[in-house]
């Protein structure tokens, strides 16, 4: 019968499924009229069955026919329900009573839908009937008191001081709509599968029409084997739905296929069994059970082993604690970089020079690692939320906003000018927020943490790439585990500064040389906005760096005249801070308006072509070797990596030597299709560098870090 929404069942039965009944033997259906001469719709129910009382629905076909009131039932069985959760039931026996006003004589069509399991756990679906009743106009209708609780036995009893009956007589008509049985699963929900390279599946699920499929209740298991781990899928977009079970969901309608990213550990040619569990439902009908299904795929013989065996800990085996680790150095090692080394030295410059007590100095480091901690939970909690949203975003990917790349430069300009002696908030150095608040550093501290992430986050280190791919795979409970890790590496230094003594005491003795050192330490605020500017013109054009240097010197003005207005308190002044800083913002605004600049598919005059996953497909399919970067102008790790290994002459050599292509994918920007790329090889942010072999093997991940030798051995062994 095909009839098979599933709730799953943890007993035994008194039925099995091939004993089924038909749907209008297990709901044996009629009508008749109860004590008042109200109509009264009663199903006989058989053993081992049982209907739903919030499914059923009873309307008038037309509604100027019938004024319906109620379709009174009575209370039912107490249940709880796999996707219905806490509802009720009837068993053996039910009747409900048509309460209403009819509008004019004759036969009134209803339109009656209910619902009912057996005990087995296989539910019908929704059962659909027209049912025409004789009726006579203009009588009021019968309210009567409330109906018993009992559904032993249909219900109807005497109601007390009755109404003359609105019924015109007993006849009877039942027609039954047009329905569309459900498909057995095997026919509703196809899957296969095949290997789509040496390190990935390609999976097809192919749902029959008028039928749809789960995203987020499909899962990938694969036996062990000696050739291959699996990594996880990239599904691609799906469309919102909302459905009585689950509620708000993802779902796919038509065809679709999924990559499934694969870590070879092993050479040789293999045969993979892969499990897919799934689910999906009819539209406006049944809901299947989760279905399991087993396919055995031919995986080809891989020329090198996955770079994560060589360079790295796989990042789905790599465990809870390991990643904690990983993230904990990887943070630490975000304090070395040139984005983060000036907020971490003005935090250390305050401390050094406030004279306050050890208890304050604790408080300083506290409330700058909560700053640092929330906003590296908040980052990396928002990635993951509109990566499940389906939305194409990694790491780092804040820096893909315009206008947050504006609001850092103009912050870190503002920054730059108040250590410089433009304009001063309060006499403490508690930090780099301590401009937009007096409330004792507290706010200030929490302020420059907060900073501190947002800009040392697109500066990928070496030890984060496992961590963070682990996090993006792993619960959310776990995955925050991991950034408040990286969040706790970040802020280690200045936290054990504040905690421990000794080290306090290293730091220099105040004195005149601060006021030399906080002016000088004003141009790495200054050089820093002069690179976001620099990221902001890649991403929007000459005018976005137009409108940002029109913004700069706005915000200049500003705090020139906060500065006049807190010395004399002149009334132009603080209207001319208030002009100045209200035109930046529109400035800001106006750069979030600009388009987003074309990509141009030509070669650029570095020797690279831009990448197409169509064209690295053609090119693999050629037999040339291709070496793929995957970048970002806000990525200092890559930056550091093209100016000392990719733009040297030994690396042009090393292409031509090989007849390697050089493909450069530009991550400045959002772009779903880099990262597609980035999941297929368990990356979550760039630098990405993959070298394809010439043989059509699978493609070899190098590591974070490059140096020249490793990427000419690459590039010689992709020739072979």
């Amino acid at each position: 019968m095909g009839l098979i929404l599933g709730l799953t069942a943890s007993q035994a039965y008194a039925i099995s499924e091939e004993d089924l009944l038909p749907v209008d033997e297990a709901y044996v259906f009629s009508t008749g009229l109860n004590a008042e001469g109200l109509h009264e719709l009663r199903w006989q129910i058989a053993d081992g069955y049982y209907l739903y009382r919030h499914r059923f629905d009873l309307k008038p076909a037309d509604p100027s026919s019938f004024e319906l009131q109620a379709f009174e039932l009575p209370n039912g069985e107490p249940k709880t329900d796999e996707f219905f959760g806490d509802t009720e039931i009837y068993r053996q026996a039910v009747s409900g009573i048509v309460r209403g006003r009819a509008l004019r004589d004759g036969e009134i069509e209803f339109r009656l839908r209910y619902q009912g399991c057996a005990d087995i756990g296989i539910c019908y679906p929704p059962v659909t009937r027209v049912v025409s009743l004789a009726m006579t106009a203009g009588l009021p209708s019968a309210s009567g008191a409330g109906l018993p609780g009992n559904t032993a036995a249909p219900i109807g009893l005497p109601l007390a001081n009755a109404q003359k009956p609105i019924i015109g007589g007993p006849t009877i008509k039942i027609a039954p709509l047009e329905e569309q049985l459900p498909l057995p699963a095997e026919q509703a929900f196809q899957a296969e599968a095949i290997a789509d390279s040496a390190d990935s599946l390609l999976v097809r699920f192919t749902p029959a029409p008028g039928y749809y499929l789960y995203r987020d209740r499909t899962r990938f298991e694969l036996a062990d084997n000696p050739a291959a781990k699996l990594i996880g899928p990239r599904w691609p977009p799906s469309k919102p739905h909302f459905d009585e079970h689950f509620g708000d969901v993802q779902v796919y309608f038509e065809q679709v296929e999924v990559p499934v990213a694969l870590r070879r550990i092993g050479l040789a040619a293999s045969k993979l069994e892969l499990t897919v569990e799934f689910q999906g439902c009819q539209t406006d009908g049944i809901c299947y059970p989760p279905m399991k299904r087993q396919i055995s795929v031919s995986l080809p013989a891989a020329a090198t082993l996955s770079a994560a065996d060589e360079t790295a800990p796989d990042s789905a085996s790599i465990g809870f604690a390991l990643a904690l680790l990983l993230a904990l150095g990887g943070g630490l090692i975000l304090n070395l970089m040139p984005c983060v080394l000036p907020v971490l030295s003005l935090k250390v410059l305050g401390l050094a020079g406030s004279g306050e007590s050890a208890s304050k100095a604790r408080a300083h480091a506290l409330w700058y690692t909560a700053g640092v901690l929330v906003s590296f939970a908040l980052v990396g909690m928002a990635a993951l939320a509109l990566r499940s949203a389906g939305l194409a975003l990694g790491w780092g990917f804040q820096l893909q906003q315009p206008w947050l790349v504006a609001t850092l430069a103009l912050i870190m300009m503002a920054v730059g000018l108040s250590l410089s002696g433009v304009f001063q908030f309060g006499a403490g150095l508690a930090g780099v927020g301590q401009s937009l608040t007096e409330k004792k550093g507290a706010a200030g501290d929490f302020f420059t943490g907060v900073l501190a992430v947002v800009v040392a986050t697109p500066c990928t280190a070496p030890f984060m790439g496992s961590a963070l791919a682990y996090a993006f795979t792993a619960p959310m409970a776990v995955a925050l585990g991991v950034f408040l890790a990286l969040g706790l590496g970040l802020a280690l230094p200045f936290l054990l500064i504040g905690f421990v003594p000794a080290l306090a005491r290293m730091l220099p003795r105040p004195g005149a040389w601060m006021d030399t050192f906080k002016q000088a330490l004003a141009f790495p605020m200054y050089l820093t906005a002069a690179w976001l500017i620099w990221v902001l013109i890649k991403q929007r054009g000459a005018d976005a760096g137009g409108w940002i240097l029109i913004a700069s010197v706005l915000l200049a003005a500003a705090a020139w005249a906060w500065n006049h207005w807190q010395i004399r308190r002149h009334a132009w002044a603080i209207t001319l801070t208030v002009l100045g800083l209200g035109s930046a913002i529109a400035s800001v605004a106006m750069i979030h308006q600009l388009p987003t600049l074309t990509k141009a598919a030509s070669s650029s005059s570095d020797g690279s072509v831009a990448y197409s996953a169509d064209l690295l497909a053609k090119l693999r399919s050629e037999g040339k070797p291709v070496f793929v970067n995957m970048t970002a102008d806000w990525c200092v790790t890559c930056k550091a990596n093209e100016k000392a290994v990719l733009s040297r002459d030994s690396f042009k050599q090393a292409l031509a030597d090989s007849g390697a292509v050089y493909m450069k994918g530009d991550w400045t920007d959002v772009d779903p299709a880099i990262t597609a790329f980035l999941d297929q090889h368990g990356a979550v942010g760039v630098p990405l560098y993959v070298v394809f072999p010439a043989d059509g093997a699978a493609g070899a991940k190098l590591p974070t870090v490059l140096t020249s030798e490793l990427v000419v051995e690459a590039l010689r062994d992709a020739k072979r």
